[in-house]
């Protein structure tokens, strides 16, 4: 198999799009908030604004979770330690607030049982504004809320979330739009109080990078997220040579390139040969998800079961699956880590893994892994900001979902001494009115 190197790295630049179009001279002069009023009330793009309409009415549908088969299955959560750090995640917090006036504060804060959970996006639009904007707080007061990530991510998962941060920074920089994009143009929402006895979380999101983090004790549940870039890598500037996403990329061809070398076993899992391909049901492929099926707003979507199940691989076939789950359990410290793949592992009799699109060296693709207790995607889109049309390696989205319920620690809440579980729904047009 080739190196990475040899496909994705400097292609993008060939793409770069002509910057004395109407829509990027009006996006060089608007901040994020006049970009975002701008989309809502043009209504232009038509075909994002549909999406983004249809996203507020499924936003209106209590939660469920994704499941394979629209019943959720139970007794697959148990509350239990995980060596969380929740003292240092907590001081961080607590260090944070301490730099905010009232006014932010209340603006960072919602109930533990707030349907924002749910209203976390990865565009660039502020869809859904809400807590408080890293650029647009001061030095000292963004150094706190990073640290909380960092106190609560491993060291590896907050390099990561950093690079895809500056990444989104180094492509507001490609199209001159820098207040709208930028290292820092991502939004922080506290959900109830830093508590290391009682349950709270938090939720980081903005352009190709969102992380919900529901925290219980010494356990996390961090899910769903979401991160991309478009492109993968900084050629130039002070983060020369950040990229991410690579290894999820190298490893899921590899898997792949195995499995396709028996062509009865390859016809199971390559569900479509063509990335848009002609055989897909309507609603399988659109322009702004393309191929990914878990992503913002789709908290209770359906998704069957497709492709091979692990337990008809063989040994270094499966040994792929677990690298490529612990790439994408990268976020989680190592013992919660540890504890999650162990969970996924326990369920390889019933984990399912499919491909969409080539798998040669250089071709674009995608991947989804699925289980009762975990689904990871993994797709290279068309240009957004960039100019190409077909999908391109430069330009990959990830998220990971927790199926039946797990997403933002819901299945666990029940299981809390003096919780009631709840339901996030959408209380009404009021509501709507305040985004």
């Amino acid at each position: 198999m080739a190196s990475h190197d040899e496909h994705g790295t400097g292609e993008y630049r060939q793409y770069l799009p002509d910057l004395s179009i109407p829509r990027f001279t009006t996006m060089q002069k608007q901040d994020a908030h006049e970009y975002a009023a701008a989309f809502q009330e043009s209504g232009n793009p038509p075909w994002l604004h549909s999406l983004y309409l249809h996203w507020r009415k499924l936003f209106q549908e209590p939660f469920k979770g994704i499941t394979n088969d629209g019943r959720v299955r139970p007794d697959l959560f148990h509350l239990r330690d995980e060596g969380i750090p929740i003292d240092t995640i907590v001081s961080a917090a607590n260090a944070f607030l301490s730099h905010l006036t009232p006014s932010q504060t209340a603006t960072l804060t919602y109930h533990i049982d707030s349907p924002e959970w749910r209203s976390w996006s990865n565009p660039e639009f502020l869809l859904s504004d809400k807590g408080l904007r890293l650029d647009e707080l001061d030095p000292a007061a963004r150094s706190a809320a990073l640290a909380i990530l960092e106190a609560t991510l491993s060291p590896e998962g907050y390099q990561k979330a950093l690079a895809a941060m500056r990444i989104n920074g180094f492509l507001g920089e490609l199209v001159k739009a820098p207040r709208v994009m930028n290292e820092f143009s991502y939004n922080l929402v506290l959900f109830g109080s830093p508590s290391t006895a009682a349950p709270w979380g938090f939720s980081f999101y903005g352009h190709h990078l969102c992380l919900n983090a529901f925290l219980y004790r010494t356990q996390l549940v961090l899910s769903p997220w979401f991160t991309g870039a478009e492109p993968n890598l900084i050629d130039s500037g002070p983060h020369a040579g950040t990229r991410i996403l690579q290894h999820e990329e190298a490893l899921g061809l590899q898997l792949m390139q195995s499995l396709a070398e028996d062509p009865s076993v390859r016809a199971r899992v390559q569900i479509y040969r063509q990335l848009r391909d002609p055989a897909m049901p309507r609603g399988r492929w659109n322009r702004d998800d393309q191929r990914h099926l878990c992503g913002a707003y789709r908290d209770n979507r359906v998704v069957p079961y497709e492709g091979l199940p692990v337990s008809a691989m063989t040994d270094p076939q499966r040994a792929l699956v677990r690298a490529i789950l612990r790439e994408y359990l990268a976020y989680l410290p190592a013992r919660s880590r540890d504890a999650h793949l162990a969970d996924i592992e326990r369920w390889f009799g019933e984990t399912y893994f499919c491909w969409i699109g080539g798998y040669g060296d250089g071709d674009a693709f995608y991947y989804r892994i699925q289980s009762p207790v975990v689904l990871v995607e993994f797709d290279h889109h068309s240009g957004v900001f960039l100019t190409n049309e077909e999908p391109k390696r430069f330009h990959i989205h990830t998220l990971l979902r927790t199926p039946n319920g797990g997403d933002y620690g819901m299945a666990l809440r029940g299981l809390i001494p003096g919780e009631v579980e709840q339901e996030f729904v959408w209380e009404g047009e009021e509501d709507l009115e305040k985004e």
